[in-house]
């Protein structure tokens, strides 16, 4: 089977945003929130993809778009989601981003 390609679009709400994909053909949309932690600091603090989505990889894709964006604007992140702090563990190269 072929990987559909992934697109991450960005949602920012100024205190709060998200990350989203949503795949042709596939119902539903994956995302990954994140909140104001302070001056500098977003808190990733969900993940979801739903069942007809898992395993297409759009989770890992909104983890490195997070990271990503997070270089671009200079800001750290505190994992506080389970599956972007596991994504940070198996990333040392992420570890300079990575705030509590």
């Amino acid at each position: 089977m072929t990987q559909p390609s992934i697109h991450v679009a960005h949602e920012d709400y100024g205190s709060s945003g998200r990350y989203v994909v949503t795949l042709a053909g596939v119902p539903g949309e994956a995302e990954l929130t994140w909140r104001n932690g302070g001056p500098g600091i977003i808190v990733a603090d969900h993940t979801y993809a739903p069942d007809s989505m898992r395993g297409t990889g759009v989770a890992a894709a909104m983890v490195r778009r997070l990271v990503a964006d997070a270089r671009a604007r200079g800001v750290m992140i505190v994992p506080a989601c389970s599956y972007v702090r596991a994504q940070f563990e198996r990333h040392p190269e992420w570890a300079d981003l990575q705030a509590g």
